[in-house]
């Protein structure tokens, strides 16, 4: 890049962040940001000393609960992991991207509730709720890894070698450990999905943590939150990979995904249940759809777009207030552990979770799922953006404290954080949308009523509007970063 040409690229990245923050602040008006709780500090206070002295349950109902969150976490990710390496070796084609960009557009917990109501609340279920958007995930990744491997080897094979030998002896061996490092982090998300499954049933620590919470028995839910910390906090160094192969025959002895079939119920629910039912009853569809539009579409989408930005705001302040403490230009030994243990524990767990406790202390509002989506995903920024401040050189007379920070760190840093923050984006709408579950008025809410009520129509077609505002977000997302000439693959994020 020239020197003429990189002030222009500069201010076009100054643009670009002040018209987020001008976004969000345009979208305060329409949030509902008050605290609805008459004493939060008194519950804050209650939740602190349950988890300060937490009451055991039973060795048996504990590591039952770990064992069938693992089970669930490894059987997903394996069968998403498998389904997207071949969506990958295709991934150039347009139809494979689209159908591949749909599947992970979709929740996991949106897939569960799908899948609970062709096979109830059964392994199988489960394990197809991770493993179906993990796919999507997977291809991706996978496809754009095989896709930025170096052609020279493939070139200097004989024109008679197959695909399939080019494939292994080529572009694997460049892209495997991407690859591998990739799902090693795919599995520590596996877990926290599937903690959260345990939200509408299924019996994952979330099960436990969701029923005790709920009913302020802050003290029994300390073991299971600590559980659940614990299990990815420390996932990179149980799950090596020589175990990894024993651990998912483990879980598939532990909880087979198998599922009572009943064929008839499940053909009804694909030609019946879900057509919409203007066509089944043959009436004018029009009216049915507008108040869909009016009643639910609309305010749902608005909401979920409100909410993302001022999410993604807070997030991008806290990831560039939090990474200091990570970097080793900044502070000593004894504050990097510090904040290395913080953000471990902000980043270990689920936006779903978090927000979930942030409900119960500020009540039914848009400030505990703003509060939790930046607390996670500003820790993740925080914690990349803190590890490649390590790879800077500085000068032996460079400035020190804030003058280091400003003037020195953050604007070489600055054009790697807006390209995780833009990687994050899809992530944010597509747990902001979830978040509606918990009460709050994102499409999600309305996805899960029409569940709640049986109008399965009226819940697949909020889902398609789902999937559609989160491909539209991803496509904005990966156009902005190209226009702005930054990272086009965060494998990490």
């Amino acid at each position: 890049m020239t020197a003429r040409a990189l002030p222009r690229d500069t201010g076009a990245l100054r643009r670009t962040t002040g018209l987020f923050i001008v976004l969000a602040l345009l979208c305060l008006p329409w949030a509902d940001i008050a605290v609805h709780t008459l004493a939060p500090g008194r519950e804050l206070g209650r939740l602190a000393q349950g988890l300060l002295w937490p009451q055991w349950p039973t060795v048996r109902t504990l590591g039952e609960a770990i064992a069938s969150t693992l089970a669930f976490a490894f059987q997903g990710v394996a069968l998403g992991a498998a389904a997207g390496f071949g969506l990958a070796l295709l991934y150039r084609l347009r139809a494979v991207r689209w159908f591949a960009a749909s599947l992970r557009a979709v929740h996991e917990l949106f897939w569960a509730l799908l899948f609970i109501q062709l096979f109830g609340l059964s392994a199988l279920a489960g394990v197809l709720a991770i493993a179906v958007p993990y796919a999507g995930i997977f291809a991706k990744v996978y496809g754009e890894l095989f896709e930025e491997t170096d052609p020279a080897p493939r070139r200097a094979l004989p024109t008679q070698t197959s695909r399939l030998s080019s494939l292994v002896f080529t572009t694997l061996p460049q892209a495997w450990p991407h690859m591998a490092a990739y799902t090693r982090y795919r599995l520590e998300c596996g877990i926290r999905s599937s903690a959260v499954l345990g939200f509408i049933g299924l019996p994952t620590l979330g099960y436990h943590l969701e029923s005790l919470l709920r009913q302020g028995f802050y003290a029994e839910a300390a073991p299971f939150f600590y559980a659940l910390l614990l299990l990815i906090a420390t996932q990179h160094r149980w799950c090596r990979g020589w175990l990894i192969p024993a651990l998912l025959l483990a879980a598939v002895w532990w909880l087979p995904p198998v599922a009572p079939v009943n064929g008839t119920l499940i053909w009804q629910f694909l030609t019946h249940d879900i057509v919409p039912a203007p066509l089944r009853s043959g009436t004018d569809a029009l009216p049915w759809l507008m108040d869909l539009w009016h009643g639910q579409l609309w305010p749902g989408l608005i909401n979920t777009l409100v909410l993302a930005m001022l999410s993604l705001v807070v997030m991008g302040l806290l990831g560039v207030i939090l990474f200091p403490a990570v970097s080793k230009l900044f502070g000593n030994r004894w504050t990097r552990g510090a904040g290395h243990g913080v953000l471990v524990v902000l980043r270990s767990l689920p936006e779903y979770l978090l927000a979930f406790i942030a409900l119960i202390l500020l009540g039914p509002s848009m400030l505990p799922a703003i509060i939790a989506l930046g607390l996670h995903n500003g820790a993740i920024i925080g914690h990349l953006i803190g590890q490649y401040s390590n790879t800077l050189i500085l000068r032996e007379d460079a400035a020190r404290g804030m003058n280091r920070y400003f003037f020195e760190v953050l604007p070489r840093q600055f054009r790697l954080f807006l390209a995780f923050s833009l990687y994050r984006f899809e992530t944010v709408i597509r747990e902001t949308a979830i978040l509606g579950m918990l009460g709050i008025p994102t499409i999600g809410f309305f996805i899960d009523s029409a569940f709640a009520e049986f109008r399965f129509d009226r819940a697949v077609l909020l889902l398609a509007a789902s999937a559609v505002l989160n491909i539209g977000v991803d496509a904005l997302a990966r156009h902005t970063r190209r226009r702005l000439y930054l990272r086009r693959t965060v494998q990490v994020c």
